[in-house]
């Protein structure tokens, strides 16, 4: 049974019917409706691939290898995530912190990218307003961006915990684990992205 700190006491987390603690029930929950909400933005890049009338189009201003780049960054990430869950598990919380870091920077990184990437398109004449294509390519991308950022905050807020006494620990490392889900659910759906719209898109934009 898992544990949790309220005022100073740690109080017990019951298990469901499923045999999982609540709070991971509610994330699996949480992570479906993600995949599709990213599903109903996928098919519709999809759908108008390939019908812009004006340019900028897809083969004219996507940068595969500075992309690639960012794409390993983003996985490479994952990585860390992994060590760092492993190590509170262990109860390593300094080394806990390391992995954490270094899977936040890696985020802060990507997005680094993902700024330098969307200046770039806006300087070449590619907005939002451009065409379709410019459309539906800030707005997925966008909000991936966006969940990239709720989760670098989400680790930077776990590493800062982990410095007060009992709330980041070998015993309630689910919040740890929890986190852990999120990051690779944003990892899994930017290589989704990364292969339609950059991999197959260039050829079909």
């Amino acid at each position: 049974m898992q544990q949790t700190w309220v005022g100073g006491h740690q109080v017990p987390h019951p298990e469901t019917a499923t045999g999982l603690d609540h709070r991971k029930v509610l994330m699996w929950v949480f992570l479906g409706s993600e995949c599709m909400f990213f599903g109903s933005l996928i098919a519709t890049y999809l759908v108008y691939a390939g019908r812009s009338v004006v340019g900028p189009f897809p083969k004219e201003i996507l940068d595969i290898p500075v992309t690639s780049v960012s794409t390993f960054v983003l996985l490479t990430s994952s990585l860390m995530m992994v060590l760092a869950l492993a190590a509170i598990s262990r109860g390593d919380v300094r080394g806990f912190r390391v992995w954490l870091l270094a899977t936040a920077l890696m985020g802060a990184t990507f997005l680094g990218f993902q700024v330098f990437e969307f200046n770039h398109f806006v300087h070449q004449g590619l907005t939002p307003r451009t065409n379709l294509f410019g459309t539906t390519f800030f707005t997925l991308t966008g909000f991936h961006g966006a969940h990239v950022t709720v989760g670098v905050v989400w680790l930077l807020s776990l590493v800062g915990l982990s410095f007060r006494k009992g709330h980041v620990t070998q015993e309630n490392s689910l919040k740890v684990e929890l986190a852990g889900l999120y990051w690779h659910f944003v990892d899994i759906v930017w290589i989704v992205i990364f292969t339609l719209v950059y991999l197959i898109g260039v050829t079909t934009g």
